[in-house]
């Protein structure tokens, strides 16, 4: 018979699992990108397509989620992706060896086409799944046990998404294209087969049974009425929207900027991970020392300089230890906001609130990936590509300046207002 215990092993394992092809699809889609096209914004198409469905799909996820037993909606949505990697390992079979990626356009028109839409699959059913799996945690722990329960989750996801899979992604790009994503394919079936053997009651108690439209109303009208929620929403938006035009950057900075490889890149990935765990493994301690409102203050605070140390590494080495303390720093932020959700949202509005939450949260990445490739681009046509590249760092250091000003009396409004 499965105890809580055994039954929120299984719920990090699988999550676990999930989230190291994660990993390995953070460097195997960006790479990928990179070998069929040298137009920053063609390559920033595909995380586009990746991210586009948290703002096309978030609502739609959440009234779901508030509807159907999350457990078996996390099992859709992981056999889905599960297809879709395996969709992209056969096109890229078929269209083996790629030819050399042009500085404009595309090397294969029907390939990048198919990529596209698998990403977009991909994304749209991680909308889902992870809107779900947020939603499903409370009713596997104790609220009193969120903080820790959120700390040793993301720590063993980012063993899995940003340590192990960046490596692992690395080297099978570097050994055969579509290595990683029939790997992806594989993992997700196991994942699959885990989460089967989670039991419990996982639908939501309705609090009404009325149409798609009353049950947002109900959601909207719970955020509205609660400004710590937005001011949280709006704040981890704008951050959102600058770390992916610095990530999606730095794919084609550290490759021709910094002289670095697949590997070398995917190493980086990982040192950032190491930190995300360190700050998940401490962050509980962090915020019981200095309060939730002081912890994401602060963890705010550290954005500006993490952005410009990103710019200002000279190699290897210095941008991994700014990649690692940035980490460190986001992972507490989001035990912070992601607790205080859990903890505040009745479970039936769950679902929804929290789509409505990422929606504001999420739907700024896509428009963040736009804009780095936009502005390298429109930078070329000013000065030396080499400088256009650091471009998106330039923007992201002075804009979460602003924000880190703007949002620090925001936070300190909400957490004093709170009863």
């Amino acid at each position: 018979m499965s105890t809580p215990e055994s039954n929120m092993s299984r719920f990090i394992a699988a999550s676990g699992l999930t989230n190291f092809a994660d990993g390995i699809a953070t460097v195997a889609w960006a790479w990928l990108a990179t070998l069929i096209t040298r137009d920053p914004l063609l390559v920033a198409l595909v995380p586009v397509a990746l991210r586009l469905p948290w703002f096309l799909c978030a609502i739609p996820a959440g009234i779901v989620t508030d509807r159907v037993d999350r457990r078996r909606l996390i099992l859709a949505m992981d056999a889905i992706r599960g297809i879709a990697f395996c969709g992209v390992t056969l096109s890229l079979h078929v269209n083996a060896p790629l030819l050399a990626a042009p500085d404009s356009g595309v090397s294969s028109p029907a390939l990048f086409a198919a990529i596209l839409i698998a990403a977009a699959i991909v994304g749209v059913a991680e909308v889902f799944r992870d809107n779900a799996a947020q939603t499903m945690l409370p009713s596997l722990v104790s609220h009193d046990r969120l903080e820790h329960a959120n700390g040793r989750l993301w720590s063993v996801e980012l063993v899995g998404n940003a340590l192990l899979g960046p490596a692992v992604g690395a080297f099978l790009i570097g050994y055969a294209v579509q290595a990683p994503f029939a790997v992806n394919a594989a993992i997700y079936g196991c994942a699959v087969i885990l989460f089967l053997s989670l039991n419990g009651r996982f639908r939501p108690v309705l609090t009404q049974t009325g149409s798609w439209r009353a049950d947002l109303r109900e959601a909207v009208q719970f955020l509205l009425n609660a400004p710590l929620l937005r001011a949280l929403a709006w704040i981890t938006g704008f951050w959102n929207l600058f770390f992916e035009m610095v990530m999606i950057a730095l794919v084609l900075h550290v490759q021709e900027n910094l002289g670095l490889t697949a590997q070398a890149y995917g190493l980086l990935l990982a040192a950032g991970a190491l930190g995300g765990i360190v700050g998940g493994w401490c962050g509980e301690h962090v915020v019981r020392r200095l309060g939730p409102k002081r912890s994401a203050q602060w963890m705010l605070a550290c954005s500006p300089p993490a952005f410009l140390g990103v710019l200002m590494a000279p190699g290897a080495v210095s941008l991994a230890v700014v990649l690692f303390l940035f980490n460190v720093t986001g992972l507490i932020w989001n035990i912070v906001s992601v607790s205080y959700r859990q903890r505040h949202i009745p479970d039936a509005l769950l679902g929804r609130v929290n789509s409505l939450y990422r929606l504001l949260a999420w739907g700024m990445m896509p428009v963040g990936l736009i804009l780095s490739g936009g502005l390298v681009n429109i930078g070329e046509t000013l000065i030396a590509r080499e400088l256009a590249l650091t471009v998106p760092f330039v923007v992201a250091t002075y804009g979460s300046g602003a924000l880190a000003w703007i949002g620090w009396h925001a936070i300190g409004r909400g957490f004093d207002a709170q009863p």
